[in-house]
């Protein structure tokens, strides 16, 4: 199994686009600069928040070039290569390694459900093989790929069929699972926490690295989190966590992804819409999250921009 340890916040990026939904990539670079100065300790691209299954292979390996171009190795960037057509996504990570990524990771396809341990480790070690110098990190977020398969299990099987097997970024609410996860082996493994709204319980349980949507727009408040839990200021790092979770109900009162890229507009950072099958928000949508962000102090100095919205 392949050493690497990401810790801190990583930032699960957007992928700018124009209005009428092309790639905007001179953007990925001002999101870089603006990102690194915000204090993320890292990118991981294509993945949900990226909309990776919404872009052509073609446009993911333009999007994955801009992204460690920009980053030039100042931080980690994971570039999520997971396909339907597993050689499709073989080849992707073979991208990855030529562009100088700093690991791959993948999610199951998911239109022809994996059903057991050993076809999803099958699978992965297939798709991680295209990129034999770079660490792997399996994508578990059964909520969307609709699988499922005991995590433990696919570990065993991971470490016998991947040589460059690293870890898991886990999308799961169950910190069970995962604190069994970070102990598999002695620790050996690098397991990523996924879901913003609830960091303060996976720090609790030993969590080093996490990756979120969230982390983009309001990492100070997360590194508050950090910071408080490491000093043992339980009570403060309560209050930023549950500023968090506040954030993140205003969030999902409007389509979700869509309202995320539409906040990094507000702050001067046109992000663009999100593509077909996400809805779009309403200019009545953007004009009420506006309001619900500032109620909550969260959009000092933010501009105005109505670009991305559509009736």
């Amino acid at each position: 199994m392949q050493n690497l340890s990401l810790k801190g916040l990583i930032a699960a990026t957007y992928t700018p686009m124009h209005a009428d939904g092309r790639l905007n990539l001179p953007m990925i670079e001002t999101m870089v600069e603006r990102l690194i100065a915000d204090g993320v300790d890292g990118f991981y691209i294509c993945g949900s928040t990226g909309e990776g299954m919404s872009l052509s292979s073609s446009e993911r390996r333009d999007v994955a070039e801009a992204y460690v171009g920009a980053a030039a190795k100042r931080v980690p960037v994971v570039v999520q290569v997971g396909h339907n057509a597993v050689t499709e996504a073989q080849e992707l990570a073979a991208h990855a390694q030529q562009i100088g990524a700093t690991a791959i990771s993948a999610n199951a396809p998911s239109y022809f459900k994996v059903q057991s341990a050993d076809m999803l480790a099958r699978c992965m070690a297939e798709i991680a093989s295209g990129a034999p110098d770079l660490p792997f990190y399996y994508y578990h977020i059964p909520a969307l790929t609709g699988v499922s398969v005991d995590m433990l299990d696919y570990l065993d099987r991971a470490a016998a069929s991947t040589p460059t097997f690293a870890g898991v970024k886990y999308t799961m609410p169950t910190l069970d699972e995962y604190q069994e996860l970070m102990a598999w082996d002695d620790g050996r493994l690098d397991v990523l926490w996924g879901c913003d709204e609830m960091l303060l319980p996976a720090l609790a349980v030993g969590s080093q690295g996490a990756v979120g949507s969230t982390y983009n727009l309001f990492s100070p408040i997360y590194r508050q989190v950090l910071a408080a839990f490491e000093a043992g200021d339980l009570v403060t790092a309560r209050a930023a966590q549950g500023k968090a979770i506040q954030v993140i109900r205003t969030i999902k009162r409007f389509p979700f992804h869509s309202a995320m890229k539409q906040i990094f507009t507000m702050r001067g950072i046109d992000c663009g819409p999100c593509r077909l099958p996400q809805p779009a928000l309403s200019s009545d949508d953007v004009r009420d999250l506006r309001a619900a962000l500032e109620a909550l102090g969260l959009l000092e100095n933010a501009t105005v921009s109505a670009s991305t919205s559509q009736e």
